[in-house]
């Protein structure tokens, strides 16, 4: 999901949790009405919003300025990145 300026997302975990929730809707609408960072409107909406209805998984966020961010709310979620550096990241656990 996309909104043009704000950010573009991919989901995983329950998907009709997910579905339900509009989730990279939503994401892209904290920023845009509240003025929250990309990393602070994903963890809203993975942890605040999904997690108390049953929703467990994570996403991968990426706004206009190329910030990137990774959240889940389950044990573990496969996840890598590069950056425009070359400086790459891959976990599976949170502190990773």
């Amino acid at each position: 999901v996309a909104l043009i300026g704000h950010a573009a997302t991919s989901c995983t975990g329950h998907g009709e949790f997910f579905i339900r929730a509009v989730v990279g809707y939503d994401v892209a609408c904290l920023m845009e009405y509240k003025g929250l960072s990309l990393a602070e409107a994903c963890r809203v909406v993975v942890h605040d919003k999904l997690a108390p209805v049953g929703g467990e998984g994570g996403l991968i966020a990426v706004d206009a300025a190329g910030n990137l961010t990774l959240p889940f709310n389950s044990e573990g979620m496969y996840r890598a990145s590069r950056n425009a550096a070359g400086e790459e990241m891959v976990a599976i656990y949170e502190g990773e």
